[in-house]
């Protein structure tokens, strides 16, 4: 897929699922059973061992899941890139990072937390600007007041993001979710409950998608 075709998926299903647990087997796990509940989107987290290997193990087995990497240097997203990563996350804006994606044309979602920060990373080429971590500022009512002055900027509200609050951040204006374990409990993984996390991926799609019908 092209940059501007990942990037349009991530906007259309509106969740990116951070996938941080504590193995490649784990991880594997998780990814199957998200995409089965409609979520073909995957976030490998950089602290799951032989993350390089993950990516790569998954772009084998799902094809259909659009897969990508936190790195949290340029040597990290060389090697995520070259093992198949279709996007490349960060927990923070590093201008190097920025660079390598626009010369390699792949989709870039740097985390930020102030308005001088986001501006910067928006103004780098990110296709995204990831608000990190949203809950612990004011989640949604920070969305909200981040939109007002920078309606331009395309943001995703992660760190915290419930499924109770799921369709409160889209009304706010975030344009899509970044979501963690409240989408894959520790129990689930530590059960093999596949099955509550598919359910949790229908939930929260089912949340996105209500929230940006017109009737609400």
């Amino acid at each position: 897929m092209k940059r501007e075709e990942i990037r349009n998926k991530i906007r259309e299903i509106g969740i990116i699922p951070s996938v941080r647990v504590k193995s490649a087997e784990l991880a594997l796990f998780a990814v199957e059973y998200i995409a089965a509940g409609g979520i073909p989107i995957a976030e490998i987290a950089a602290t799951i061992p032989g993350c390089t290997q993950v990516i790569a193990d998954l772009r084998q087995r799902f094809p259909q899941v659009i897969t990508g990497a936190e790195v949290l240097s340029l040597e990290d997203a060389e090697r995520q890139f070259e093992a198949g990563a279709q996007f490349l996350t960060a927990p923070a804006f590093q201008p190097e990072i920025a660079d390598f994606c626009r010369q390699h044309d792949c989709v870039f979602i740097p985390g930020a937390l102030t308005p001088t920060e986001i501006l910067a990373a928006h103004r780098s080429g990110a296709d995204y600007v990831k608000v990190f971590p949203v809950g612990e500022v004011g989640g949604e009512k920070y969305i909200r007041a981040l939109k007002a002055p920078l309606p331009q900027v395309a943001l995703i509200a992660a760190g915290g993001v419930t499924q109770s609050a799921a369709q409160a951040y889209i009304h706010a204006g975030a344009a899509a979710l970044g979501v963690g374990e409240d989408l894959i409990p520790r129990q689930a993984l530590r059960f093999r409950e596949g099955a509550w996390i598919r359910e949790l991926a229908l939930r929260f799609r089912k949340f996105v998608e209500q929230a940006r019908s017109p009737q609400h």
